[in-house]
């Protein structure tokens, strides 16, 4: 499952609520966690600090880069993954092109599906906004709207959150 949508949709209380069902049914949970520590961001710590108080003590998993072998690590469990948009953006800063990120993604779709045990999907939806002033903010909307859509497509269920409320998103080809 993907949960899209903007800073402060409900995305990630949403998904904590479900994996809470699904570990109160007797399964097992693990948190994957996209989010750098950078040196002297107080406020990037504090979310950090304040995301990790907001939900259970599930086992955690902090990968920056490497999502596949994280999925592969977390075995059966249900694995909560937040966020896409950090991922990203970790790709871009180590230097990673649109190419090289767009290959990412479809490895990263393809592992998501062959997962035998469930998976929520965090990303944001940044494509509804203002477009970017620099050369950066334009590679990373058109980065993480191609990793969206890489994943989306490869989803069994995409729901955008929008103020707590969700829509969600079919396929416009089943539509037709």
């Amino acid at each position: 499952m993907l949960l899209l949508g903007g800073v402060r949709s409900g995305k990630s209380a949403l998904a904590v609520e479900w994996a809470t069902a699904h570990e109160a049914a007797g399964g097992t949970v693990t948190f994957l966690a996209t989010g750098p520590h950078i040196d002297g961001d107080a406020d990037f710590d504090q979310r950090i600090d304040s995301h990790r108080a907001s939900r259970p003590p599930w086992p955690t998993i902090e990968e920056e880069l490497d999502l596949s072998s994280a999925l592969m690590a977390a075995g059966d469990s249900l694995v909560l993954l937040d966020c896409l948009a950090l991922w990203v953006n970790n790709l871009l800063h180590r230097g990673d092109d649109e190419v090289g990120i767009a290959a990412r993604a479809g490895a990263l779709a393809d592992d998501l599906a062959r997962r035998a045990a469930p998976t929520i999907v965090i990303s944001n939806e940044v494509g509804l906004g203002v477009h970017p002033e620099t050369e950066l903010g334009r590679r990373y909307r058109d980065a993480l709207g191609r990793v969206n859509q890489a994943v989306a497509a490869k989803a069994d269920r995409t729901l955008l959150l929008v103020a707590g409320r969700a829509l969600r998103l079919d396929d416009p080809r089943n539509l037709l």
